[in-house]
């Protein structure tokens, strides 16, 4: 497997960052670059009577897109140890914007952690890993959370 380019799918979560961590050794690995993807999921618009778009819509937004820039930061300062990082902060649902971004930007393999909810979560929920490997181009590594790395 010839690995140039990852894409690592990160939220502010345990399991995003295993999946990070992961990702970056495998990019340090293989001389590969990284690019971390925080989707920012739409919120319902509030609409005025004059159809306009309420105030508190674009404060969330704005105030989500500057969250997501900080936490891409601090997943690559944290992580990167000097592998070449770019930033990807999109606003979509989890599934299509992590496959889409992996597609526009060429991505030999996505890193991706999973909570790993089972029974009704699972069922109601479904998993954003799990849609993502069954949909994407390129091979998918799946993280779970329970995964510890031995020493």
């Amino acid at each position: 497997m010839n690995l140039k380019k990852i894409l690592i799918a990160v939220d502010n979560s345990t399991c995003s960052e295993k999946a990070a961590k992961t990702g970056y050794e495998l990019a340090k690995n293989f001389g590969a670059e990284v690019a971390l993807v925080n989707i920012i999921e739409p919120i319902p618009a509030n609409i005025n009577p004059d159809l306009t778009l309420a105030p508190v819509f674009l404060e969330t937004y704005d105030n989500s897109e500057e969250n997501s820039h900080l936490l891409l930061k601090e997943i690559e300062n944290k992580f990167s140890h000097g592998v070449s990082t770019t930033y990807f902060s999109v606003i979509d649902n989890a599934a299509h914007g992590i496959i889409k971004q992996s597609d526009d930007w060429g991505s030999d393999l996505i890193v991706i952690g999973t909570y790993g909810r089972t029974g009704i979560y699972h069922f109601l929920m479904g998993s954003v890993a799990e849609h993502v490997a069954r949909k994407s181009a390129c091979p998918v590594l799946i993280i779970p959370n329970k995964y510890e790395e031995k020493d």
